[in-house]
């Protein structure tokens, strides 16, 4: 009688079964020159709905393969209408509150259906059993692993576990979860990730490459957890184009516990550069010679009667920035003279456009090639032919205002920090405080995001809903308790701003958040954005400039008004940093590479620390990070 029982059991369900794999399943021919992914995108399902399916397909699909897909659109449906329950593949981006509303049923209803099923949460694939409303709901008997058949994805160039987990439908804690090795590492090309099933062999660890025998002139460095190779770039003071060139294997991304070879003059013996008060150790023997070029272009104002000039001077803002970074250049001059310093000034009118100048009049005329130091032109093409015209005799070249600049010659000195090492000064202030980066970006400002996916790796992303706004479950769920939690806002909607900045605020009692900007953001100034609303989440932010209150920064001011009677500005006080540094560089008894190769300074409101670039010249990687304290105050983050 059992054995009757059994067999018509077996009929029964087993007849079901085949009904469900006929009406739930297409069969495809693969076409000539057809992969994975484009199939899965046809039928609107998932590589790992085809792998599933058919496990022999991730060593490759050939032409006239037949492979069995899900057939999505009929999973949810033909359903007798008297039965108890009905059965439900979840698909992309699903949840069970849309779930409950789809059915008309409690997600109460749904969680005791599926106990099993959603031990581990609702994952893309799973097959759920929904309640009829007004019907039993039915136990859920554990069913045994059909197949456990482990399904793999080899790593490519410049995949990353973002790119992938989209890819096959999972998240990124699944893909960790189940690969627990690349956990805090990027993922080297080759390395073969389990996406679903159990691995049949003990996990290994990423292989790493480690470098050849270094030369006497290098030294071996092993990299550590959570390094990147900027922050390795920046701790060493070398460019990364140096350490590609020792090492190659980096251009597929650092691995924890790898060797890299690092110049031997930038090995981790090497003395970090400490910031000098220059005024200490100057010389006044020596006689040097500087040239200011700025852009007067007095030949326009011969051509102006008195009234167009005074027009002129209301307002053309160049010619006004000009003449309040010559005044803050003329107190340097001052300053220097009263130390007793033997340095001769030439002031030029570099009459200039953003595509004229008459530089190379002015190297002929002025014999240039023969002086220790050149300060502008302003504009950098400009700069940066002057730079050319000097490189044979080795002349340094100071970009005075420019972030941005095409050609390198090994003459040229770019004092302002570029965009990008200003952000990546923030970064790398958020890591040395071993923070959770989070950020928060509107989607409309996808160059920043682009920017973050290919330099910032360690950084996740809050997600929005479907209404544009913040959603605010998936931020709680990547804040962490234990550590400061930096959250990146990047948008201009004062409505999302107001959003945000009240969110993070409810939160402050659990968590310890700082809101974090990467750059200037007009719409903070607007009336409905109060200060408090940024000082009670101590928002930081990378600057060019600090907040001086010291007495040196008083005498400057002091000066300029007795001078010009007015407070000096932005411009002045620029013009005043880089000239008076400048000449305190040539006052030193080393020449002038040497202090910018051995030394760092700060003026009133500027830093400088210049780095060498492989392919010549230096640049200014001196930015400050500020923070508004909660007493409406700007102060600096240390």
């Amino acid at each position: 009688m059992k054995n009757l029982i059994y067999i018509a059991f077996f009929l029964f369900f087993g007849a079901n079964i085949s009904l469900g794999q006929s009406t739930n399943l297409i069969k495809h021919k693969v076409q000539k020159g057809e992969t994975i992914i484009q199939i899965s995108k046809k039928y609107n399902v998932t590589p790992l709905d085809i792998y599933k399916l058919n496990p022999d397909a991730q060593k490759g699909v050939d032409e006239n393969t037949v492979l069995l897909i899900p057939n999505k659109a009929k999973v949810k449906t033909e359903i007798p209408s008297n039965s108890v329950a009905k059965k439900h593949t979840v698909l992309a981006k699903e949840t069970l509150y849309s779930l409950s509303k789809l059915y008309d049923v409690s997600i109460a209803d749904i969680e005791n259906a599926n106990v099993e099923s959603l031990k581990e949460g609702m994952k893309v694939g799973t097959i759920l059993v929904i309640p009829v409303k007004g019907k039993p709901i039915p136990v859920e008997i554990p069913k045994p692993n059909i197949s456990k058949t482990a399904i793999y994805h080899e790593v490519k160039a410049k995949e990353t576990k973002y790119a992938i987990t989209k890819q096959y439908g999972i998240t990124i804690e699944q893909l960790e979860k189940l690969n627990p090795e690349i956990v805090n590492i990027e993922l080297p090309i080759g390395f073969k990730l389990l996406i679903s099933g159990e691995k049949s062999i003990v996990a290994t660890k990423p292989e790493i490459v480690q470098a050849s025998i270094p030369k006497p002139t290098e030294s071996l460095y092993v990299v550590k957890a959570k390094e990147t190779l900027y922050s390795i770039s920046n701790q060493f003071e070398v460019t990364q184009e140096e350490l590609f060139a020792l090492n190659p294997e980096l251009k597929d991304g650092v691995i924890e516990g790898m060797s890299i070879k690092v110049p031997i003059k930038s090995s981790a013996l090497a003395v970090k550069k400490e910031y000098k008060d220059l005024t200490k150790s100057i010389q006044k023997g020596a006689n040097k010679k500087l040239a200011l070029l700025l852009p007067f272009n007095l030949t326009k104002l011969d051509q102006d009667t008195i009234n167009s000039t005074k027009a002129r001077l209301k307002k053309d803002k160049f010619l006004n920035m000009t003449l309040d970074f010559y005044a803050g250049a003329l107190v340097a001059i001052d300053s220097v003279k009263k130390m007793g310093l033997n340095i001769d000034v030439t002031i030029l009118d570099s009459n200039e456009t953003k595509s004229t100048s008459n530089v190379t009049s002015l190297v002929q005329v002025n014999n240039l090639k023969t002086f220790d130091a050149i300060i502008g032109p302003f504009y950098q093409n400009n700069v940066e032919k002057i730079a050319g015209l000097l490189s044979e005799s080795n002349v340094p070249v100071f970009s005075p205002l420019s972030k941005d600049y095409d050609k390198k010659f090994s003459n040229l000195v770019q004092s302002t920090p570029s965009s990008d090492d200003i952000k990546n000064a923030m970064f790398d202030f958020m890591r040395a405080k071993n923070g959770n980066i989070i950020a928060i970006v509107d989607p409309k400002k996808a160059s920043v995001k682009q920017y973050i996916l290919d330099n910032q790796k360690d950084v996740v992303f809050a997600q929005f809903n479907e209404k544009g706004g913040l959603n605010v479950e998936n931020l709680k769920s990547i804040l962490v308790k234990d550590k400061t939690n930096f959250v990146i806002m990047e948008t201009e909607k004062t409505n999302l701003i107001l959003s945000i900045t009240n969110t993070l605020s409810s939160l402050l009692p659990n968590y310890d958040i700082k809101l974090v900007i990467l750059g200037e953001n007009d719409a903070l100034d607007y009336e409905e954005i109060s200060m408090t609303r940024l000082t009670k989440l101590k928002m930081h932010y990378p600057s060019l400039t600090r907040v001086n209150e010291s007495d040196e920064s008083t005498i400057f001011e002091n000066s300029f008004k007795r001078k010009n009677k007015i407070l000096p500005n932005q411009f002045a006080t620029r013009g005043f940093d880089i000239t008076f540094d400048v000449l305190l560089r040539l006052a030193q008894e080393k020449n002038i590479t040497e202090t910018l190769n051995e030394t760092a300074t700060e003026q009133v409101e500027n830093r400088f620390y210049y780095k060498q670039n492989l392919d010549g010249g230096y640049t200014n990687k001196g930015v400050y990070i500020l923070f508004y304290d909660t007493d409406l105050t700007i102060k600096e983050a240390k």
